[in-house]
């Protein structure tokens, strides 16, 4: 009796837990299939577009798995690159467990939350911003599109890039 007393305790604390991470992070109801953010995951990989990532959280609500990215910064309207990593999130769990993804969420630290759609356009501008990035590479021609000095230190691209910032 006293044991099943404390499962009960435990699980109504972890329950709570979760609730709260859910709220602060402002994830969709539904049920965590993957965390990449409270422990290490394994990426994602695409064997038609040869990518790979791992999205902060999957939820899975209604049968569909929807990513959830959280970005830091303030936003008033989602970032272009933002949409499309979240977009190849959609992808890698389409292919990966062979489920329709309708629709993807960036989350900001500005408490701004974004349902980015999965749709027919933004899958075709995904697969033409992987051949672009794959012709970039194979040509060795890769030009920066910003002015920042604090991204073109970090860029994965610094070492192919043409006209670096510093």
């Amino acid at each position: 009796m006293v044991f099943s007393v404390f499962l009960i305790v435990i699980s109504k604390a972890l329950k709570n837990k979760a609730k709260k991470i859910k709220e602060k992070n402002r994830i969709q109801s539904g049920k965590i299939t993957y965390s990449d953010v409270h422990r290490i995951e394994q990426p994602l990989f695409s064997k038609k577009y040869m990518i790979a990532g791992k999205p902060d959280y999957v939820v899975e609500k209604k049968g569909f798995k929807i990513p959830v990215e959280l970005k830091t910064g303030y936003c008033n309207s989602p970032k272009n690159n933002h949409v499309y990593q979240l977009a190849a999130y959609c992808h890698l769990l389409e292919e990966n467990y062979g489920v329709f993804v309708p629709y993807g969420i960036l989350v900001y630290n500005n408490s701004c939350e974004y349902k980015i759609p999965f749709n027919p356009k933004v899958r075709f501008e995904l697969e033409n911003i992987i051949k672009n990035m794959r012709y970039c590479l194979r040509t060795k021609n890769i030009s920066r599109n910003h002015n920042d000095s604090k991204k073109c230190i970090s860029c994965s691209m610094r070492a192919h890039c043409n006209n670096k910032v510093i």
